[in-house]
């Protein structure tokens, strides 16, 4: 069996740059999702065997969120159908101060296969690549986010670390809790983003109904719900303290919010 490294979530924000890395390391990749030639479907259990079937690692982001209902649950069931595959290593994309998430990483870490956590705070990504980016190109940013800080953490650090726990032996059966060098409530985070776009962006607080409202018809009600319990629960304080986890896996530092918005700033991408 050739060591071929399984990303599910391949389209992803993490998983396409965790994927780019192992093919620039010679590292034979298997991209599974709903699309691919071998998909994966997190609500169809009948493709998650063959998707698995002749790799050996696998790195897995579970959609939409392991905070939801019932992700531990698969967690652990593909983890025994990995581990009946012969897989030897799984790692696992997780969120931080979010009691499923941590019930989900119990699961891999008593499933016998060998593991990685990789327990992430809030992308900086999500301004640019993710559903935040309409607001930032509208110039307001309209949230149920009160001032409270959150260590943003840049994707390309999270892939940098998922590539290290996949390649070397070192890292293995650990956990590295990343976040980025300092807390930025959203309102410091937009500023950043305004600063370095060179456009006025603003932020403005509302209330989780009237985010809600605003975001029917524009996502399916359980994704609406998730980020209501993302806001309003863990955006509470408990993920403010920043965490070492980039530099324990990889000697560095975690690159600043700044740093990230004057790269995607100069793409033109906030011009609006």
């Amino acid at each position: 069996m050739s060591d071929t490294v399984l990303i599910i979530g391949a389209n992803g924000k993490t998983g396409r740059r965790v994927k780019t890395r192992l093919e620039a390391r010679g590292v034979p990749v298997r991209a599974a999702s709903r699309g691919t030639a071998i998909p994966f479907d997190w609500q169809r259990p009948d493709t998650w065997a063959p998707a698995l079937e002749g790799t050996t690692r696998a790195y897995v982001t579970y959609q939409p969120d392991l905070a939801i209902a019932g992700a531990d649950e698969a967690i652990d069931r593909l983890a025994g159908l990995a581990r009946e595959a012969g897989l030897r290593q799984m790692v696992l994309l997780s969120g931080r101060g979010e009691p499923g998430a941590q019930r989900a990483e119990t699961a891999l870490q008593e499933s016998g296969l060998g593991w990685n956590v990789v327990r992430a705070s809030w992308f900086n990504q999500n301004f640019s690549e993710g559903y935040l980016l309409g607001s930032v190109l509208s110039g307001e940013l309209a949230l149920p986010a009160g001032p409270v800080a959150e260590p943003f953490i840049d994707a390309d650090d999270i892939a940098d670390v998922a590539v290290a726990t996949l390649t070397d032996a070192r890292h293995a059966n650990r956990l590295y809790e990343v976040t980025g060098p300092r807390a930025l409530t959203f309102a410091e985070a937009v500023d950043e983003i305004s600063r370095a776009a060179g456009r006025t962006v603003r932020f403005r607080q509302v209330s989780a109904k009237a985010f809600a409202d605003a975001m029917a018809g524009h996502a399916p009600p359980e994704i609406i719900d998730l980020l209501l319990d993302l806001f309003t629960v863990v955006l509470d304080g408990r993920n403010r303290a920043t965490a070492s986890g980039v530099e324990q896996a990889l000697g560095r530092r975690p690159r600043d919010f700044a740093d990230y918005a004057r790269e995607i700033a100069a793409t033109g991408l906030w011009r609006g």
